[in-house]
């Protein structure tokens, strides 16, 4: 059993003093508190429960900054998308998982611990299935076991191309399936996790304009237990298109007509009303933001202030991954708010002094929740998903606990991540990953490549 030490670590309790942590098999066994170190103890000064990345598109790190040009007009998320298509229209199975890998070892340098995986490539450049239909979960796999990231799958179900099942458009062949062939491919993607630990597959109907009803109805079935994501109302040409469509907003329609609980995490909610907020709150889903990704396409801002006031519970993920840091989205979001709200500390309640602290708080409970962990955070039984920070930056010079987190995410120039363990493993030392250079130049070589093609 190894043991880590922390002159001070965030507990689900708040902060604790001398803590030791006994790991055993890749879980917290045991936590003391106010004690002193034993011999052979790994020693840090502060300690924090790592962040779950509740949504992430791993293969689109290859092209970030890709899509900074403006064109013949400012562009906008459906511009993006053109671009993006052409992108994965040349990724080969190889490309995919040198690229998500690359992504998963910049996600633990950056804190988080677990990766939601949304993962719509499914087929070959053509579209033509693999004669292997789990090749590229298995690809994901690989990529998440050669990072030590823990893993959520979320196989996607993607049929049409618009609201009343509109027929593909040719950049999404390699996303589309029948049921028959999506059942075959989660049970694929189930075993393309078998050899991970503590892997975790879930269903991710795409979004209401890429499955019928009927449709969103057989998959719910085929997963009685794991997680359920869907994008919904991330864009007004969306929520517009729903409306003509059905005469309800997207989160009207999908309260109305599927079995939305605590299953379920909501990803992007963006364009939702007051009364759309209260209805994710009832039901108990988690509102999945992704902050920088949706600075980045202009999508627009949630009403994160009035969904926390009410008990909505979030979490954040990396999703396009054009810039992946845990400081960064969470730092991102609150500044939304306050830009939209003109005002300051919007997201933590009444009761909490610290926005840091909530913020914090707030996506490690939320994105441990949307990606079915059972258990999360510094305590014994959960996952030893831990971080430390490097004390030593001038950002942190005379900080103690809260105003530890407020100055990592407001006031740090770069990632304070110092130390990082994935299920115990240690995998991040003096901020960098044990395999980033050969991760790195096998990336290279495959965006070498893409950019050449």
């Amino acid at each position: 059993m190894a043991g880590l030490f922390f002159d001070r670590a965030l507990l689900p309790q708040g902060w604790a003093r001398n803590v030791r942590i006994g790991i055993d098999a890749g879980c917290i066994v045991s936590i003391g508190t106010d004690m002193a170190a034993e011999t052979g103890d790994e020693r840090h000064r502060i300690g924090l429960p790592g962040i779950s990345n509740l949504h992430s598109h791993a293969f689109q790190r290859g092209m970030a900054g890709l899509a900074e040009f403006r064109g013949s007009s400012a562009g906008n998320f459906w511009t993006w998308r053109d671009v993006m298509y052409r992108f994965v229209g040349r990724m080969t199975a190889d490309d995919i998982e040198a690229v998500a890998a690359q992504a998963y070892v910049e996600m633990l340098e950056a804190g988080f611990t677990r990766v939601g995986e949304f993962h719509y490539i499914h087929h070959d450049v053509s579209g033509a299935p693999y004669s292997n239909i789990g090749e590229l979960a298995e690809r994901i796999a690989a990529a998440a076991h050669a990072s030590g990231i823990g893993l959520t799958l979320l196989p996607v179900f993607y049929a049409h191309a618009g609201f009343g099942g509109r027929d593909p458009d040719p950049g999404q062949r390699r996303f589309i399936n029948s049921i028959d062939g999506f059942a075959k491919l989660l049970e694929a993607s189930r075993h393309a996790v078998t050899g991970l630990p503590g892997a975790i597959v879930g269903i991710a109907p795409h979004s209401l304009r890429a499955v019928t009803p009927e449709q969103l109805g057989a998959i719910v079935i085929l997963n009685e237990r794991g997680p359920i994501h869907i994008h919904v109302a991330e864009q007004m040409r969306e929520v517009d298109e729903c409306i003509a469509w059905s005469g309800q907003r997207p989160l009207q329609w999908l309260f109305d007509h599927a079995p939305v609980d605590r299953r379920w995490c909501l990803v992007h909610a963006t364009h939702a009303t007051s009364a759309e907020i209260h209805s994710i709150v009832d039901s108990g889903a988690v509102a999945g933001l992704c902050s920088v990704t949706e600075a980045n396409l202009g999508d627009g801002t949630f009403n994160a202030h009035d969904f926390v006031d009410c008990g909505g519970v979030f979490g954040v993920g990396s999703d396009s991954n054009v810039l992946i840091g845990v400081s960064d989205e969470l730092r991102q979001l609150e500044y939304s708010q306050r830009l939209a709200l003109k005002a300051r500390n919007v997201i933590a309640p009444d009761a909490v002094a610290s926005t840091g602290r909530a913020l914090f708080e707030g996506a490690w409970r939320g994105g441990s929740r949307a990606l079915g962990v059972a258990k999360s955070g510094l305590a014994e039984g959960a996952l030893a998903d831990i971080i430390s920070l490097d004390a030593d930056s001038v950002a942190l010079a005379g900080r103690s606990d809260d105003a530890i987190l407020d100055s990592w995410i407001f006031a740090a120039g770069r990632s304070l991540v110092d130390c990082v363990w994935a299920q115990g493993r240690k995998v991040v030392q003096d901020g960098r990953h044990h395999s980033r250079s050969p991760v790195a130049q096998r990336f290279r070589q495959a965006i070498g490549r893409l950019l050449l093609a």
